[in-house]
């Protein structure tokens, strides 16, 4: 509606009151017609929208029923099929996350800087950003190089301390991290690492009474509660360690929470709990190879060696198959007599937690920092 004669008019006929409601209608013609473009715009958008959508539905069902017929002639599995697609959009979700992350934390680190070589520290701190992106390890030695020209600034040791911990440099992530939590003290998840780190270097002390406060805290995780119930292994303080780790399953369901649970029950001796355990892990990944050789253990030591042969050799098949995709050439693992969580190597009192077991340590790792990540961004 085009308004052509304003009500003032009827009742006042002064030159600068028709003047003044001149220009009124004028703006007020020129606003309802700039409305209207913008009105028939959102409805071709919203039509462009639909028809997209619709064109993606279609899409995604004529791939279902690709994988459905491929799934029948046994030419791919639907499950895996399904669960490797779920991983990857996993995966490539937390690669924007912590680009965008890396952005607005590297704005924050410059914003921070008080020093008197800006130029210089801006420089390094671009560049080093630059290569983690690209994947580079000179990033690290950059970034530190930076460090010494703003010793005070939390936001970029914490960073870096992070990068350390992400490469299991723990020593350096033990000094960097311990220095952003003097500046931070309330930073929860920078307790979390440095509680990791610090239990990686044998500060056991040190490492149980930051990760009981991250839990205090309210930062109940996966990470927090199996290094926890890790400290409490090596200390052979069982029911501690039990209780820790059926809180690390709480917190993250997951075949590895599972695995655990079935170290610890097996060696407990409580073959019964540790089959259970085992069994879950192996129903969420049938190629755990770690869990199905513990459970052709827990078999063989049960006296059901109908149920180990079979176990043993999906376990086997299982780590050829990984060996294989990795490119490394395996071992037979069948003599093992222990668990993999319970192997630390020669020096007892380092690697307690990234020790043994190189998935267990990674999926430590990979929640620890995606916690950190959560909460740098919030």
């Amino acid at each position: 509606m085009i308004i052509t004669e304003p009500s003032s008019l009827r009742f006042d006929n002064s030159e600068a009151a028709n003047a003044s409601d001149e220009h009124l209608l004028e703006r007020v013609s020129v606003l309802e017609n700039r409305l209207g473009r913008l009105a028939d715009r959102m409805e071709r958008a919203l039509d462009l929208l639909l028809r997209q959508a619709q064109n993606s539905y279609l899409d995604r069902s004529l791939l279902r029923s690709l994988i459905g017929l491929l799934d029948e002639d046994g030419v791919v599995e639907n499950q895996k099929l399904e669960r490797v697609w779920q991983q990857r959009c996993e995966h490539d979700a937390a690669v924007q996350e912590q680009s965008s992350r890396r952005d607005q934390l590297r704005s924050k680190i410059l914003a921070n800087y008080r020093g008197t070589e800006r130029r210089a520290f801006e420089q390094l701190v671009k560049d080093g950003f630059g290569l983690i992106e690209a994947q580079n390890p000179a990033a690290l030695q950059l970034l530190r190089r930076a460090v010494e020209k703003d010793p005070q600034n939390a936001q970029l040791l914490s960073f870096v301390g992070e990068q350390c911990f992400r490469v299991n440099k723990t020593k350096l992530a033990r000094h960097y991290l311990g220095k952003a939590i003097e500046l931070c003290p309330k930073d929860n998840h920078v307790l979390l690492l440095l509680g990791l780190a610090c239990g990686d270097e044998g500060e056991t002390e040190q490492a149980r009474e930051l990760l009981e406060t991250t839990t205090r805290r309210g930062g109940s995780s996966f990470a927090a509660h199996y290094g926890l119930g890790k400290l409490f292994v090596a200390e052979q303080k069982w029911p501690k360690a039990l209780r820790e780790f059926k809180r690390a399953l709480a917190s993250k369901p997951s075949p590895e929470a599972n695995y655990a649970l079935g170290c610890l029950y097996y060696e407990l001796g409580k073959d019964g709990l540790a089959i259970r355990y085992l069994v879950k892990a192996v129903e969420m990944d049938a190629g755990y190879s770690e869990a199905l050789h513990l459970l052709g253990l827990v078999y063989q030591r049960a006296g059901k060696l109908d149920l180990a042969r079979p176990a043993f050799e999906k376990a086997e098949i299982a780590r050829s198959l990984s060996a294989n995709r990795l490119g490394i050439k395996g071992r037979s693992r069948t003599d093992r007599l222990r668990p993999s969580l319970f192997d630390t190597g020669n020096n007892k009192r380092k690697r307690l937690m990234t020790g043994g077991d190189v998935r267990l340590a990674r999926v430590l790792r990979e929640d620890a920092l995606k916690a950190f990540i959560s909460t740098k961004n919030g």
